[in-house]
């Protein structure tokens, strides 16, 4: 099949990953499967993010710009089409060849059905409007049934669409989109066109439009490279690893002078056999789950790591003299000018996002089989590492007015959970809300103040309980694309003594007032599920790609303080300056 269009590769691991619809001129066609894609072996390495995942490697998705070369394979959905001119509604290949889009009897364009059903396990499929007009009515009655569809009247309402049969039934579509409107309809039949079959399934479907947003949310992990991974053998050794994780110890010095993995390196062949003995002892202990990653990130930047050659992935250097007014609210300020993260889309869902609440049937896969790797990119960039004075922390959390500030996000996060069966994953705490608005806050100024738009940069929270070991309580705000956007030195420029506290006290300041005040500030529940204070789109939420709660679990009260009680913020008293 020829190229039809063209993304970027960010966005087949994000908005337009595997399983999503994306619309190319008048047509609209679905990302394939990853079994097949045109992969040979994986190119990206990370160990830490490869332990968890359980895959053997990652894949850029590929990118040729040549159309002799096979770049991602679509395939087309939906599947149904109309024709403007005669107005028949049916599948593509009855009107046109595969590799055409025009009706054989008009000649005009055609256009892709605007509306799909979904089901709560990430099965997709064309609306069903022969059953929606004959509703209890087999198909075999009546002779041969010719749909048509036109639009009357002058409003784009649902009621002015009309669905007309040749056997005399018609329909509109209004009422398609209620949450039972398909119950007595039809049931899913586990349509996956990104695979190319069909699995078992029964669950009600819900009609959702072509283009709208809830069609696709990928689900995507990510690592950031630390020592010792990020840097010198064990780095060079990482694009070798599926062979050389199962060369035993007495073949090591053998098969690496075989594989010539020193050469034109400043290793020897035993520095090399050193780094995969480091690596192997490593995976048994060091490797583990989501929360030691962070665990082991929250590590390496409160111990940082100096510049020492050119092919590091990390360095991170602590902020010299920040300044009596800085160290009063933070125990640590470090920059880091060099950062490598990796993220893989690993699954997807519809109709809702992913939660840690989820039925682990609610994720669709890739691929029809295990693959041993995932789509994946790099993205180089930069950040700064703030460490909340623990001190100060601890007694402002233990203080009953925030405990109960924070008990409606809790509740109603537990409730979240026993919805679905399930315990919470985690405690709702004060230093988790503070933290997490103070980013976003942070991200609001610091976009103003160093010139990239605020979906370049990226949150990630280090937060733990107050008793877990280590106790975290940091943040580290970087760049989140490779870009135009990229790394630029702005955002490491915003540690400086001279503009980190101006650029503080004015996130603060600008959190202190909301233009939906005094409806944001003594909101009791907002956003999904009620998991949200003092924050809407006036003031702290973010664009999707910052951060990395989905816009849940803020409040701004507890930076700033509300009018009833105008101490319980934990920067109040930067507010009031």
């Amino acid at each position: 099949m020829p190229r039809i269009g063209s993304i970027r590769r960010g966005q087949l691991i994000s908005t337009y990953g595997v399983g999503a619809m994306i619309p190319v001129g008048d047509e609209a066609v679905m990302v394939a499967g990853l079994d097949v894609w045109p992969v040979a072996q994986p190119n990206i390495h990370e160990p830490r993010l490869e332990r968890k995942l359980r895959v053997r490697g990652f894949v850029i998705p590929p990118a040729s710009g040549d159309e002799e070369r096979r770049d991602i394979p679509v395939v087309r959905f939906p599947m149904i089409y109309s024709c403007p001119s005669c107005r028949r509604l049916e599948r593509h290949s009855f009107f046109a060849q595969p590799a055409g889009n025009k009706c054989n009897a008009c000649g005009v364009e055609l256009i892709p059905s605007r509306f799909v059903v979904v089901c709560d396990r990430g099965h997709i499929d064309d609306f069903p409007y022969f059953e929606w007009v004959h509703v209890g009515t087999p198909r075999a009655e009546g002779g041969p049934h010719v749909l048509t569809i036109e639009t009357v009247g002058e409003s784009a309402a649902l009621s002015s669409i009309v669905i007309r049969c040749s056997c005399g039934k018609s329909s509109t579509v209004q009422g398609a989109f209620g949450r039972t409107a398909l119950h007595r309809i039809k049931k899913c039949d586990g349509n996956r066109p990104w695979l190319r079959d069909r699995e078992s399934c029964g669950q009600n479907l819900r009609t959702l439009q072509r283009g709208a947003s809830n069609t696709y949310f990928p689900v995507f992990q990510s690592a950031l490279s630390i020592p010792p991974w990020s840097e010198g053998a064990l780095k060079l050794i990482n694009r070798s690893w599926h062979v050389l994780q199962h060369v035993p110890d007495v073949s090591l010095e053998a098969t690496i002078a075989g594989m010539r993995l020193a050469e034109g390196t400043a290793y020897s062949v035993q520095n090399l056999v050193d780094a995969v003995r480091a690596r192997k002892t490593g995976d048994a202990g060091l490797l583990g789950d989501s929360a030691n990653l962070r665990a082991q990130e929250y590590e390496a930047f409160t111990v940082g790591r100096n510049e020492t050659s050119r092919d590091q992935d990390f360095v991170c250097i602590p902020v010299e003299n920040p300044g009596s007014e800085v160290t009063h609210w933070f125990d640590q300020v470090m920059i880091a000018p060099r950062l490598r993260e990796v993220r893989a889309l690993q699954q997807f869902t519809r109709l809702l996002p992913a939660s840690p609440a989820d039925d682990p049937s609610r994720r669709a896969p890739l691929a029809a089989t295990e693959l041993g790797w995932l789509p994946a990119i790099e993205v180089v960039g930069e950040g700064v590492f703030l460490k909340i004075a623990e001190e100060r922390l601890n007694d402002w959390e233990r203080r009953t007015d925030v405990a109960d500030r924070v008990k409606p996000i809790e509740q109603n996060y537990r409730t979240r959970f026993a919805s679905m069966g399930r315990p919470p994953d985690r405690v709702i705490t004060p230093r988790l809300l503070l933290i997490h608005t103070l980013a976003h806050a942070l991200i609001t100024q610091w976009s103003l103040e160093c010139g990239y738009p605020a979906a370049s940069l990226r949150e990630r929270l280090y937060v733990s309980e107050p008793s877990a070991q280590p106790s975290m309580a940091a943040v580290l705000i970087y760049t989140a694309t490779s870009d135009a956007a990229g790394s630029l030195g702005g955002v490491v420029a915003l540690a400086e003594k001279a503009r980190l506290y101006p650029a503080l006290a004015d996130a603060i300041t600008r959190s202190a007032w909301c233009s939906s005040d005094p409806l944001c500030i003594e909101a009791e529940g907002t956003g999904v599920d009620a998991l949200n204070l003092a924050a809407c789109h006036a003031c702290v939420l973010l664009p999707e790609t910052s951060c990395e709660e989905s816009n849940m679990l803020l409040d701004r009260a507890l930076l700033i303080g509300t009018p009833q009680q105008p101490d319980i913020g934990f920067f109040a008293e930067l507010s009031r300056r």
